[in-house]
């Protein structure tokens, strides 16, 4: 072996080894459980005191206060399609983020009436996912999952419904959930796709190939 590919060689092991060695040693345990960030971080952030958030924050809603605030007296905006402009059901916008339909949702009555912007736990525990879940919802509504609740797959705490980013929802974890329903049994069940579950997969979930809330892709 030619000197220089010893060396080279020598070179790449270093490297591979201090990689590993950094993501043993740096990364967080909980780092990439439920998405590209530290999940213990969520509970960090839930303990921090409140704050003043600063002036660029509260311009967007008291702009001329903000701006002379010993002169102008801080007005709650009161219009109807104020709050809508974040709020309002957006497909671009994240999962999980509070979107509502305003033509549907207490129409005409203007927002801070039931909800105090600095704290907008809604005043009535919302019953339906699709509060937050839009998206999810609306791909649901047109797939053959459409006659099943949420709480069917997943496991909703009362308490993820006040403060849905410090409390999780469960998702089954094995593959025998999904095979109540799409295990071969005899007799097959009429309109059900149903596959042999000791071959089909081997030991993925189901979900991890399949997108439940749209099966069919």
């Amino acid at each position: 072996m030619p000197q220089q590919v010893y060396r080279l060689a020598i070179v790449f092991g270093l490297v591979i080894v201090g990689l590993v060695a950094a993501r043993v040693l740096l990364v967080p345990k909980t780092f990439g459980e439920v998405g590209h960030y530290r999940t213990a971080a969520v509970d960090s952030i839930v303990k921090h005191p409140k704050k003043y958030a600063g002036h660029q924050t509260c311009t967007a809603c008291h702009g001329n206060h903000a701006s002379a605030p010993l002169n102008v007296k801080p007005l709650a905006p009161r219009e109807r399609g104020f709050c809508p402009l974040c709020h309002a059901y957006n497909p671009s916008r994240p999962t999980g983020f509070p979107q509502i339909d305003p033509v549907g949702h207490n129409p005409m009555v203007p927002c801070v009436n039931c909800h105090d912007p600095h704290a907008p736990e809604p005043p009535v525990t919302p019953q339906e996912c699709s509060a937050c879940h839009g998206q999810i919802a609306r791909q649901k509504a047109v797939s053959h999952h459409a006659a099943l609740s949420c709480a069917t797959c997943h496991e909703s705490p009362e308490e993820h419904k006040i403060d849905p980013r410090a409390v999780e929802v469960g998702k089954p974890v094995d593959r025998g959930f999904c095979g109540g329903c799409h295990a071969q049994a005899e007799p097959g069940t009429p309109g059900i796709p149903q596959i042999d579950l000791s071959s089909h997969g081997q030991e993925y979930l189901c979900w991890q190939c399949h997108y439940p809330h749209f099966p069919e892709i």
